[in-house]
C-alpha cells in the first residue's frame, strides 16, 4: 500500500498545475471538476490506504516511501520521502475528507466569482502543502510544506485583492507568521549542528541518548520549534494575524481553520514529543501559553460582531486547549481535540458562510436574526456543530474531546489547579459566546432579507459535517465511561500515554463541573441577548465597562501595542532612510539609463529615409576602415 502514497499529495498538485496553467481557458464545470474532484480523489486513495492501516497495521508502524534524492551536498542528502504512521494518517485523514468537503462547497458558493480557477488553483495548492508537511519524514521537507502553507495563506486571504483592507490582512498574516518561522529556521540549524541529521526518526530517537532531561540545548530548541507553531498555529504573543484573516472567502477560511495552517503547529510540537520531554521548562511554557491563549481569545469573542470573527477567535482559543494539552504531555488528548474541532470548525465556518451568502454577505450578527425557519439547513448544522464547540454534554463529540482535556488540566502528571480553573473558565466563556452568536444569527426579529437559498452542493457537505460534529467523539470515551479508546489505542504506538496522578474514578465529579460550566455559559447567553437584552444595554453605559468591552474587542490591546513598538518606528526610519546614500547610487543609474535611453530613442524617428541614411554612413564607415586597415 505505501507504493499508492505519493498519489496522496499528487493529485492535489495535479490539479493545481491544471488549473494554474490552463483554468482560465476551461469551462467552469471543467474547474470545478479538476479542483474539488483531485482532493476528492486523494481523500478516496487515504481511505484505502487508511484501512490497510488499520486492519494489516506494517510491521515497522508505519509506510515509507522514496521519491527521489532532493541533494547531495556535502553529505547531506536529504530525500523526497513520505512517511506514514498512525499520527500523519489521522492529520491525512482530517486534511484530505475535509478539504474535499470544503472544495465540493465551494464550487456553488464560489460560483459566480470572475476568478473561479485562480480559487481553486490556490485551493488545491494549499493541500498539496499540508500533506506534505504532514507526511515529509524530514524537517527539511515538512519545512517546504510549511512554507508553502504560508504562501497560500498569503494568496487567499487577499484573494480579493481589489480591497485594500484584504491586501493588508494577507500581507499581515504573512509577515507575522514569517516571525516564527525565522525563529524555527534557527531551531532546525541546532538540530543538523547536534544530530547531523534532519530525518525526523533518528531525531526522536537521538535525543533521549545525546541530551539529559533539563538539558539548556534542549530547551533552547524546544522554545525555537515553539515559536514557529506559535506564529502558524496564532497562539500568544503572534495570534494577531488569524481574526484578520476573515478577509479571504468563507471556504478558505473554513480551510485554514480545520484542516490547514492553523492545525500545523500542533503538528509540529506532536511529532516532535520528545524534545520537548527533555525540557519540562518548554512543555510548561507550551501549556501556560495555550491557558492564555483560550482565555483572552474567548474573551474576545464574545464582544465581536461579525460572525466570522467570533469563529475565527473561537479557533485561537480552541488551538489554546490543544496547545494546553500538549504542553500538559497529554498528547493523544489534544490529537483527539484536533479532530474533533476539524468537524465542527469546518462544519460552523461554512454554514456561516451560507448564511452570509443568503443575506447579501451580511457579516454582522446584530442585522441578521428569525433566520432558523427560513434556513432550517443551515440552522439545524449550525447548532450542532455550536454545541459541538460548546460541548454540549454527552450528544456533542466536542464534549468527549474537550473533557479528556480538562481532566488532565487537573489530574495530569504535569497538571495544576489554576491551569484547570483557567481551563474550566475558557469552557464556560466558549459556551456563552457560542450560544450568543446562535441567539442573533438564528432567532429574534429577521433584520436582514433572505436573498438566495444555499443549494445542495453546500447544504450536503454540512450534513456530513454535522454527522461527524455528532458522533466522531463515541471513538474515545472517557476513563470513567468505559473500555472504548480506539483512539488513544491507536496513537499510542507513536504518541506516549500521560500519567494520571489519581483514580479515573474522580472523573465524574469534574465532567459533572464541565457540564455545569457549559450550562452557565448558555444560561448566561439566554438571558442576556434573548430573554433580558437590556442587561448588556446598562452594562455599556457605565465608562469602564465599556472600556473593557472595547478592549476586549480589539483583541486585548496586542495590535495596538504592536503598533506602537514596531510598526511605527520602522515606517518612521524607512521615511527617514528613503533618500539615503545607497538609495542615490541607484537612483544615478536609474538617471543615467534613462538618458541613454533618450539618446538612443531619437533615433527612432519613423521616417524611412533617414534609416536608408543611416545604413549608408553606416556601410560607408565600415568600408572606409576595412580600406584604412
Amino acid at each position: 500500500m505505501n507504493n499508492l502514497l505519493w498519489l496522496i499529495p499528487a493529485l492535489p498538485l495535479a490539479g493545481f498545475f491544471l488549473l494554474a496553467l490552463a483554468g482560465k481557458r476551461m469551462p467552469l464545470i471543467w474547474v470545478a471538476i479538476i479542483g474539488a474532484g483531485s482532493v476528492s480523489l486523494s481523500a478516496i486513495v487515504m481511505f484505502i490506504i487508511g484501512i490497510n492501516f488499520l486492519l494489516l497495521p506494517p510491521t515497522s508502524g508505519h509506510y515509507a516511501l522514496t521519491l527521489w534524492t532532493w541533494m547531495d551536498v556535502a553529505g547531506f542528502t536529504p530525500k523526497i520521502t513520505l512517511y506514514l504512521d498512525a499520527l500523519s494518517l489521522v492529520f491525512v485523514f482530517v486534511i484530505t475528507f475535509i478539504g474535499a468537503l470544503i472544495h465540493i462547497y465551494s464550487i456553488a458558493f464560489m460560483a459566480t466569482d470572475k476568478d473561479y480557477s485562480r480559487f481553486f488553483a490556490c485551493m488545491n495548492l494549499f493541500v498539496f502543502s499540508m500533506l506534505l508537511l504532514v507526511l515529509a519524514d524530514n524537517l527539511l521537507l515538512l519545512y517546504l510544506g510549511w512554507e508553502g502553507v504560508g504562501l497560500c495563506s498569503y494568496l487567499l486571504i487577499g484573494f480579493w485583492y481589489e480591497n485594500p483592507n484584504n491586501g493588508y490582512a494577507a500581507r499581515k498574516a504573512f509577515i507575522i507568521t514569517r516571525i516564527g518561522d525565522t525563529a524555527m529556521a534557527i531551531g532546525l540549524f541546532v538540530i543538523f549542528y547536534q544530530f547531523g541529521t534532519l530525518l525526523i526518526p533518528e531525531i526522536l530517537a537521538k535525543a533521549p541518548a545525546l541530551w539529559q532531561s533539563g538539558a539548556s540545548i534542549a530547551t533552547i530548541t524546544a522554545l525555537l520549534l515553539l515559536a514557529g507553531g506559535l506564529g502558524k498555529s496564532a497562539q500568544m504573543p503572534l495570534q494577531t494575524w488569524l481574526p484578520d484573516a476573515m478577509a479571504g472567502p468563507s471556504p478558505v477560511s473554513a480551510l485554514i481553520h480545520a484542516a490547514t495552517m492553523v492545525t500545523a503547529g500542533v503538528y509540529l510540537i506532536a511529532r516532535m514529543h520528545v524534545i520537548f520531554q527533555l525540557s519540562p521548562m518548554a512543555q510548561l511554557i507550551v501549556a501556560i501559553i495555550g491557558a492564555a491563549t483560550l482565555f483572552i481569545a474567548g474573551f474576545s469573542a464574545l464582544t465581536q460582531y461579525d460572525i466570522k470573527r467570533v469563529l475565527a477567535y473561537s479557533t485561537i482559543s480552541q488551538i489554546g486547549y490543544m496547545f494546553l494539552a500538549l504542553g500538559l504531555g497529554a498528547w493523544t488528548a489534544a490529537i483527539f481535540h484536533f479532530m474533533i474541532h476539524a468537524f465542527f470548525k469546518a462544519l460552523l465556518f461554512l454554514a456561516a458562510g451560507a448564511v452570509i451568502e443568503a443575506l447579501d454577505h451580511e457579516h454582522n450578527m446584530f442585522k441578521m436574526g428569525g433566520l432558523k425557519n427560513k434556513l432550517p439547513v443551515v440552522f439545524w448544522t449550525f447548532l450542532i456543530g455550536a454545541a459541538s464547540l460548546a460541548a454540549l454534554p454527552l450528544i456533542s463529540a466536542g464534549f468527549y474531546s474537550k473533557d479528556q482535556i480538562l481532566w488532565y488540566a487537573w489530574a495530569g502528571q504535569n497538571g495544576t489547579p489554576l491551569l484547570w480553573f483557567i481551563a474550566i473558565l475558557g469552557a464556560f466563556i466558549t459556551a456563552a459566546y457560542t450560544a450568543r452568536m446562535v441567539i442573533l444569527t438564528f432567532f429574534g426579529e429577521a433584520k436582514t432579507a433572505v436573498g438566495h437559498i444555499p443549494d445542495k452542493l453546500m447544504t450536503i457537505p454540512l450534513i456530513i459535517l454535522a454527522f461527524f460534529s455528532l458522533c466522531a467523539g463515541f471513538i474515545e470515551l472517557p476513563h470513567n465511561f468505559g473500555k472504548l479508546t480506539l483512539f488513544s489505542d491507536f496513537l499510542h504506538q507513536v504518541l506516549p500515554e500521560t500519567i494520571l496522578k489519581s483514580a479515573a474514578s474522580g472523573e465524574l465529579l469534574f465532567q459533572l463541573l464541565a457540564s455545569l460550566a457549559t450550562f452557565a455559559g448558555i444560561y448566561t447567553a439566554y438571558i442576556l441577548w434573548r430573554k433580558e437584552p437590556e442587561r448588556i444595554q446598562k452594562f455599556k453605559q457605565s465608562d469602564f465597562m465599556m472600556r473593557l468591552y472595547s478592549f476586549w474587542h480589539d483583541g486585548w490591546g496586542f495590535d495596538k501595542l504592536y503598533n506602537t513598538l514596531f510598526v511605527r518606528p520602522i515606517i518612521f526610519i524607512a521615511n527617514i532612510n528613503k533618500n539615503d546614500v545607497i538609495d542615490r547610487i541607484y537612483q544615478g543609474i536609474t538617471f543615467v539609463t534613462v538618458g541613454i535611453y533618450k539618446s538612443l530613442s531619437l533615433m527612432q524617428s519613423g521616417s524611412l529615409r533617414w534609416y536608408i541614411m543611416g545604413l549608408v554612413i553606416g556601410a560607408i564607415i565600415i568600408l572606409g576602415l576595412q580600406i584604412m586597415l
